[in-house]
């Protein structure tokens, strides 16, 4: 079965998004709202045409030795990559308001700085 894995930069993210949803809209609609994202990424695990190859536009500098893939949820864009054992990597969640290439590249370069 595969599963999604969050890497630090995405989980931080997320508990982010917690807690603006949590102060602007009550606990109930931050609850409902990280909830059905776990339920899109559930689909993502089962459903690769839910996958969109990152666009060359937004492609960092950084050199990927794998590709990256995007999935929109509500306001949201996550940004994935297949791990080894064909799990998902979550690596970013982005607000559709964000700079998303400047913000994915500083999220892409953290972790590649982690891992080293």
């Amino acid at each position: 079965m595969t599963r999604y894995l969050f890497y630090s930069t995405a989980d931080k993210q997320q508990d982010g998004i917690w807690h603006y949803t949590f102060e602007t809209w009550g606990e109930a609609q931050a609850e409902k709202y990280i909830r059905e994202l776990h339920q899109h990424l559930d689909k993502l695990t089962e459903t690769k045409m839910l996958w969109h190859p990152l666009p060359s536009s937004f492609m960092p500098v950084l050199a990927q030795k794998v590709p990256i893939y995007f999935s929109r949820y509500q306001h949201h864009y996550i940004f994935f990559r297949e791990l080894s054992n064909g799990d998902l990597g979550i690596m970013s969640i982005l607000h559709e308001s964000m700079d998303m290439p400047i913000r994915l590249q500083e999220d892409l370069q953290y972790i590649k700085d982690k891992t080293k």
